[in-house]
């Protein structure tokens, strides 16, 4: 399999840094700990923790019972260097929960320990732990853990075995000695993504699932804040225990006040704080106090407001986290829970309970998708704003929605996207089993709001949408598009394919519903049926139920102009009942009607029965193509992840490591290097050979054999269309002689000509392939072929590893061009299965290597029976920290 960053040996490029361990990370009840390089003043908070440990816990560890660590062993253990010996703490409140440590004890091979607050037992820290000694041993060079443990030591044994590992161990002098390799398998991968996803929507049931709420900043004045928030709650029907803060009132809309937090006396599950941006510190400290488990921050004040608000915001999320709280916000319209009757929103009233999950990122925009559904009538089921998503983000809101069995599809309105990596992995488990719909506001830089933090991206906008189709999103472009198919997913069966039955009441509604159709690649196999005007609503039911029976058809789509005679509501309840009785959605276009309609009212919650109404075909044709190509992506087989086996990592390493070593900040490949490189993924270059003169010419032609081109590769004269610097099929020494007098002549004035002498290869079709490693994406893939399709059309298919063989075939065929590869006018077509398995290696170099900052096999030339790599540009540069490495941390 694919292995991240740091798996490649002995040895590692440069010295690892380890500030950049520093991470907080979710534990498994959904509180936060933050990890941390073990510090020399870190020796009075060693021996706290030591002396808060059982007699058993000390045991345990240090096979003895040590009441007190003497000032030798203290020194031992916080003065670590950091390369050998390696120890992390984990801490809340500053205080020491748990330490994990290694030290090598030969070469490749370090000795792993831990010891586990007792009070913090099983939340996972123990894994945790492991989970980044781990990466940080293959960053330098550790390639298997060893440890000794008590037989009775059953937790110890526990976090070894069940990291996915490969872990042999054996009795040894009354201890169990255990050994593994710490190289990801695809089990301990599945081990972390499954602890990740666990942990962080256990975070988020503390926010939009609390046994308890308090209001701090709950003010008399009406046009508070807080005063509106709590009145929302009041008014709401919140069902669980309601809290009020404020420093003098005694209530607040017949709410009872406390001073703090803490005060109050009992447990609070969230806080909802609405106070002043500069007070917002010391209510955090005050919730730490009272073991409040999450924040909801509506102040606004922070990022968006500028340098000094960023501080702020910083300094509130330090704060939260190394208190263990999780924040939603700052600057949020707050959180909706319609099963609570939980609304700790800004808005007065919310939608209808139903099974649609909402996420929005801005505040005003936020208030516009509530109203949205409210007007449409579509039931939701929890809705949450980020704000600023200092911390709460979208993607853990899909954790959470991934297990919800309150919600069966997801509507998102985002605006930036700070871990596009793992959005993408997270929303493909979602989309598994639940529709995911996504708006994402434009791609220039204006798109993203202030307080975002986001990293910079060079990738094209083709590049998310790739992500969004790879993962099963369906992406829409704005919030009208977004309730258009939520509208459908909600109340109907998924189609099974896409063929379509079109019956309506008039002829030219029907015709404008058929040709949005084909313009979507629908097929239009039934009708369009026009009835008249004024035909009863027992024939409408007859023509839907024809078509619904009809084996041809997979969606019936229903298209409705107000008669003279018949009521709009027999025909929308006509509609609605017949559509029940069918496994096959029913989507109408009544004419000023738009939402979710009721079969008994025309209008109302969108219950078993209920029909998508639409005010125009075309959008009804939008929202079932996306629901069309959702269920085409559900029911086809995903495929496997790439993997080779042939693959030599330890080389390729070697090549990295030595160009980084004499470059420390990365430069571009020889050609020589670039095809050790790619060599040792298996994808061979053919050699080209400089040349810069007649004589050298022809000694090279002799080295890689006739027949042979002479071409340029100058950046100039590359990508020029038209200009021809380049000469094929020279069979002998006098054509290389003249091809290459001719080329000085014509091109020599243009300047640095870069001819090289190449084996020539046959007949094919000129590909392009890609990686680049993006700041905020990290590897992106493309493809194309080559030429007119890639430089003037930009007809260039894009995916995100670790890619699996479907994604690798879609990158092929996706592109517009692809006829080309497929037998265009007779041609035989190329062999799309070597073609593939490039694009796959390559996929993979770029996923284990983030040093891999550019990669271009130009030209590729695809041909019957296999591919010819014959050209091959890298550039290698120091890596920054991808968004989604191999240990889990809060990244967004």
């Amino acid at each position: 399999m694919s292995v991240q960053r740091g798996s490649h040996g002995p040895g590692r490029l440069g010295v690892s840094d380890p500030s950049s361990w520093e991470a907080d990370v979710v534990l498994r009840d959904g509180s936060v700990c933050h990890l941390r390089p073990i510090r020399p003043d870190d020796r009075d908070r060693v021996q706290a923790f030591h002396s808060r440990q059982s007699a058993e816990s000390i045991y345990l560890r240090f096979f003895a019972p040590i009441k007190e660590i003497s000032a030798k062993d203290l020194t031992r253990f916080t003065e670590v260097d950091q390369v050998d010996r390696v120890a992390l703490v984990a801490t809340v409140r500053d205080d020491i929960i748990g330490i994990g440590r290694y030290d090598t004890i030969r070469p490749g091979v370090a000795e792993v320990a831990f010891n586990i607050s007792d009070h913090y037992q099983g939340k996972g820290i123990g894994s945790v732990l492991l989970e980044h000694l781990a990466a940080i041993g293959q960053e330098l060079g550790v390639e298997e853990f060893v440890a000794d443990v008590l037989p009775q030591n059953r937790k110890m044994m526990k976090v070894f075995t069940d990291a996915g590992y490969e872990v042999k161990h054996h009795f040894d002098d009354g201890v169990i000695a255990v050994t593994f390799q710490i190289r990801p398998t695809v089990r301990s991968e599945l081990v972390r993504l499954s602890r990740e996803h666990r942990s962080e929507a256990a975070s988020i049931r503390t926010v939009v699932e609390p046994a308890s709420v308090v209001v701090v900043g709950a003010s008399p004045r009406v046009e508070a804040l807080g005063h509106l928030i709590l009145d929302n709650l009041l008014r709401g029907g919140y069902t669980g225990v309601l809290h009020a803060v404020h420093p003098t009132a005694s209530e607040v809309l017949g709410v009872p006040c406390h001073p703090s937090v803490s005060a109050i006396g009992e447990p609070v599950d969230l806080a909802v704080v609405a106070v002043p941006a500069s007070e917002v510190l010391g209510v955090v400290d005050d919730c730490a106090a009272a073991g409040v488990k999450s924040l909801v921050v509506a102040s606004s004040g922070f990022a968006e407001s500028g340098p000094e608000g960023q501080e702020r915001q910083r300094a509130l999320l330090q704060h939260a986290h190394a208190n263990g709280l999780r924040v939603v916000g700052p600057n949020t319209i707050g959180v909706a829970n319609n099963a609570l009757h939980l609304n700790a929103t800004v808005a007065p009233r919310l939608p209808k309970p139903g099974t649609l999950g909402l996420f929005a990122q801005s505040g005003a925009l936020g208030v516009a998708v509530l109203d949205a559904a409210q007007r449409r009538n579509l039931g939701v089921s929890v809705f949450a704003s980020a704000g600023n998503r200092a911390d709460v983000s979208g993607n853990d809101l899909m954790q959470y929605f991934i297990d919800d069995p309150g919600t069966e599809a997801v509507g998102m309105h985002l605006e930036s996207v700070g871990n596009p990596r793992k959005f993408s992995r997270i929303a493909r488990q979602l989309a598994a089993s639940k529709p995911v719909i996504v708006v994402k506001s434009g791609y220039s830089g204006y798109s993203v709001p202030p307080g975002h933090p986001v990293r910079p991206t060079r990738v094209p906008r083709e590049a998310f949408d790739a992500m969004m189709t790879q993962a099963g999103v369906m992406r829409v472009e704005n919030v009208h598009q977004l309730f258009d198919v939520a509208a459908l997913v909600t109340s109907q069966p998924l189609p099974r394919g896409r063929r379509v039955a079109i019956v309506g009441n008039a002829h030219a509604l029907g015709a404008l519903t058929g040709d949005a159709c084909l313009d979507r690649g629908l097929e239009v196999t039934h009708g369009p049926v026009s009835l008249a005007p004024e035909a009863t609503a027992e024939a409408f039911a007859q023509a839907l139920r024809s078509a619904l029976e009809d084996p041809a058809v997979d969606a019936v789509l229903t298209c409705f102009i107000p008669p003279l005679v018949t009521a709009d509501e027999s025909i929308v309840s006509t509609v609605a009942q017949v559509a029940a009785g069918s496994d096959k959605p029913v989507l109408g276009t009544f004419l000023g009607m738009r939402g979710v309609a009721d079969p008994r009212t025309g209008e109302g919650p969108g219950h078993v029965g209920s029909v998508p109404a639409y005010p125009m075909p075309e959008d009804a044709v939008l929202a079932l193509d996306q629901a069309v190509r959702y269920a085409a992506w559900r029911e086809a087989d995903k495929g496997e992840r790439v993997s080779y086996d042939d693959i030599d990592r330890h080389a390729a390493f070697a090549v990295i490591d030595g160009v980084l070593q004499d470059a420390p900040q990365g430069r571009a490949l020889t050609d020589d290097e670039a095809h050790d490189l790619l060599a040792a993924y298996g994808v061979p270059v053919w050699r080209r050979v400089r040349v810069l003169s007649p004589d050298e010419a022809v000694a090279a032609a002799a080295v890689v054999g006739y027949p042979v081109m002479i071409k340029s590769v100058s950046q100039v004269l590359r990508h020029s269309p038209g200009l021809g610097a380049l000469r094929l099929d020279l069979d002998d020494e006098e054509e290389v002689r003249e091809a290459y007098g001719h080329l000085v002549t014509r091109f020599g004035s243009l300047g640095d000509l870069a001819l090289v002498v190449q084996a020539m290869a046959g007949p094919g079709v000129a590909c392009v392939v890609r990686s680049t490693e993006d700041a905020l994406f990290g590897p992106v893939v493309s493809f194309s072929v080559a030429g007119a399709p890639t430089e003037l059309l930009g007809d260039v298919s894009h995916r995100i590893p670790p890619l699996t063989d479907r994604d690798a075939r879609e990158l092929v065929t996706t592109v517009k061009a692809f006829p080309m590869l497929d037998g265009h006018r007779g041609a035989e077509p190329v062999d799309l299965a070597a073609l593939q398995d490039v694009v796959g290696r390559v996929s993979v170099l770029a996923d284990d290597f983030p040093e891999v900052a550019a990669l271009e096999l130009n030209p590729l030339n695809a041909r019957p029976g296999g591919v010819d790599v014959l050209g091959a540009e890298i550039t290698l540069a120091r890596p920054g920290l991808r968004t989604d490495s191999d240990r889990r941390a809060m990244t967004g």
